[in-house]
């Protein structure tokens, strides 16, 4: 552990306190460099971040308070300041007057999903939950303007999804892959203009119908793994069911509605749900952390009844070599909406770690260097 030094002048003895349980908090879950704790903890928020200048925001939006009941869910926002490593609520995210009068005027979800064009930010649909446990799919689409504070609301997603995937593509697109819509899965790729405010629908989903599933993007490939499909029986209801999938779609330079999928082997043969996933450009390489091997509802108990436990485990797939990298991280977390780039480390935000314990942490996993446990397509 990097011991720290500071002038006894220029620092407050609390602040000195501060300052070295912050970096021995963030060293323990795997941290090169002091990571703020966020306000409160949250999980199953989306995240995404911006870039202004040279100044680098990460973003919080909506999401599960620690009791983990449907009383609080929120929409609740966050932004981090990475340069001076600085918290700050900003205004939370709205509901549109259609979809006040759908939930009954309920406001917080979970499940939404995030991403970031220049320096915009993009947030996508979620569900809210009822006393009833009535989980209804909203269509709602903002961009949300950092410097303005400001939310604009976007033309609605044609079919309202939540717990879905969110990709830029060209500065210029969005995907959003499959998805939960009210009372079942679609298989829709859902594509989003952001220069004309328009939607179309573009090659649809190869696998089975999914929620909870994870991807990352490398220029015109995207790769998607694993999920919750749902599994009809003869005599019974329906079940949830983990699918261990993954499929690379190709998208055409000139036609970005065209997608050529193909399957990729996976990595491990078991699934995982609601992962944490990037791609990174530099590396070629499409990268998964954490999430857990039992699929559960929102206060982290599975659909087996089972409590569910987050994995530390990372997948790196080489978009070059065509090749898995099977890692293991310091630091377990599960139900994430995205993966996120501080220097040279990933992050989540937020999320549940053992026990179904939320977190309020900035959870850091250094960039994997290459291993010797490789997979070959």
């Amino acid at each position: 552990m990097t011991l720290i030094c500071l002038s006894y002048k220029k620092f407050s003895i609390t602040a000195l306190f501060s300052l070295i349980m912050t970096s021995l908090f963030s060293y323990a879950f795997g941290s090169n460099i002091p990571l703020a704790l966020m306000p409160e903890k949250v999980t199953n928020n989306a995240v995404t971040q911006v870039v202004i200048g040279d100044e680098h925001y990460l973003l919080s939006f909506s999401g599960l308070s620690a009791d983990k009941t449907y009383q609080v869910v929120h929409n609740k926002a966050l932004t981090y300041h990475v340069k001076n490593n600085q918290w700050q609520e900003i205004s939370s995210i709205p509901l549109s007057i259609s979809n006040r009068k759908l939930t009954h005027n309920l406001v917080g979800r979970l499940a939404s999903v995030a991403t970031a064009i220049k320096d915009i930010a993009y947030i996508f649909g979620g569900y809210t939950v009822a006393a009833d446990h009535t989980e209804i799919s909203i269509s709602d689409v903002y961009s949300y303007d950092v410097v303005k504070d400001k939310y604009q609301l976007l033309k609605p997603m044609p079919v309202p999804v939540d717990d879905s995937v969110a990709l830029p593509y060209q500065q210029k697109y969005i995907y959003l892959i499959s998805g939960w819509h009210n009372s079942g899965n679609v298989n829709l790729v859902q594509l989003y203009n952001t220069k004309t405010n328009q939607w179309q629908q573009a090659t649809p989903y190869p696998g089975n119908p999914v929620f909870g599933h994870a991807g990352g993007i490398v220029k015109n490939k995207m790769l998607i793994c694993d999920g919750v499909t749902i599994k009809v029986h003869k005599d019974t209801k329906r079940s949830y069911q983990d699918e261990a999938a993954c499929y690379l779609g190709v998208i055409n330079k000139e036609h970005p509605d065209k997608i050529d999928w193909r399957t990729i082997k996976h990595p491990t043969n078991n699934a995982r749900y609601r992962m944490a996933a990037l791609g990174l450009a530099k590396k070629q390489q499409i990268v998964f952390i954490g999430g857990s091997d039992n699929p559960y509802n929102y206060n982290g108990i599975g659909y087996n009844g089972k409590p569910s436990q987050p994995s530390n485990k990372v997948w790196i797939y080489d978009l070059i070599k065509q090749k898995w990298q099977v890692k293991s991280s310091q630091t377990a977390t599960m139900d994430h909406r995205g993966l996120l780039l501080i220097e040279d480390e990933l992050v989540t935000l937020g999320g549940m770690t053992l026990n179904q314990k939320v977190l309020n942490s900035i959870n850091a996993y250094p960039i994997i260097k290459p291993h010797k446990t490789m997979i070959k397509q």
